[in-house]
């Protein structure tokens, strides 16, 4: 501990792989500041999932934590990945958190094999799609580098769930940090995108603002109701993408499919800004 997982893996059995992120240098991010990365050994890995396997024998779907499960060797992974399958006797799915560099590391060919083995879908912190608030985050990734990275996991059969964080730009930069993200998402393949709204942890926050580079204003509520409307309005994707802004942080829930219910979701937006759709207490937030 602490675990962390996407929302949509809450009901699902979590296997620890590794310890810790492989890069851990994103100046808002605080997950995994107290954890020294480790891959854990193959053996303590595969007791593990026998022990779930005797306990939740009918488990379904695995999410291979923590932070970029995909940071292990190609063969370590495919190891792991044919001990749920012969574990698990329902198991229809695995999931992981991945980085950029980890996917541009590994071969299309490894990604294929990983694929067969049963890891369907990916979730990437995509953060942004501008290269001045990349640079900004220290996200140790450009706009042409997580575009790749999407083309190529999507070219290897896998899916992608990735995430933006509203309000990184600060009230300066915003509309670059938006624009910045729609170019990218208009030309890479993604199957799931979601929202996040910026919440910096007391531990993280004066490092953030330093490296930010200038004086950074977190936008309010309002203002990022605007980042969302000129995110939904801009994206023209190369194919569907099923959006969410459901996560705990995000002032306004949303759902739907873009661009076919972009109207449905500005107008929900629409309706928040003028005051008749109530926003999420803020008591209610968090990561």
């Amino acid at each position: 501990m602490p675990l962390y997982r996407p929302p949509s893996e809450g009901n699902n059995l979590i296997i620890q792989v590794t310890l810790g992120c492989s890069f851990n240098q994103c100046s808002f991010c605080s997950m995994y500041r107290e954890k020294t990365y480790t891959q854990r050994p193959l053996e303590a890995i595969f007791q593990d999932i026998h022990q779930a396997a005797t306990q939740w024998p009918e488990a379904h779907r695995v999410f291979l934590a923590d932070g970029d499960a995909l940071s292990l060797p190609t063969a370590s992974l495919t190891a792991i990945l044919q001990k749920l399958n012969s574990a698990l006797p329902h198991l229809t799915r695995i999931t992981c958190y991945a980085t950029p560099s980890n996917i541009l590391r590994k071969p299309t060919e490894a990604l294929k094999q990983l694929r067969q083995q049963g890891l369907k879908l990916i979730y990437l912190g995509i953060e942004s799609g501008s290269n001045l608030i990349l640079k900004k985050i220290t996200k140790g990734a450009t706009q042409k580098s997580i575009a790749t990275a999407m083309t190529k996991a999507h070219d290897a059969g896998l899916k992608v769930s990735g995430t933006v964080i509203l309000g990184l730009g600060g009230t300066t930069h915003w509309q670059a940090h938006i624009d910045g993200t729609i170019e990218l998402l208009n030309q890479a393949p993604i199957t799931y995108l979601s929202t996040l709204q910026l919440y910096l942890d007391e531990g993280v926050i004066e490092a953030f603002h330093q490296k930010f580079g200038e004086p950074f204003t977190m936008p309010d509520d309002n203002a990022i109701l605007q980042e969302q409307i000129r995110l939904i309005s801009g994206l023209n994707p190369p194919r569907p993408i099923i959006f969410r802004s459901s996560h705990a942080s995000n002032a306004l829930a949303l759902a739907g499919t873009l661009p076919k219910e972009r109207g449905k979701l500005l107008k929900q937006l629409h309706e928040a800004l003028d005051g008749q759709r109530q926003l999420r207490p803020k008591y209610l937030r968090g990561l």
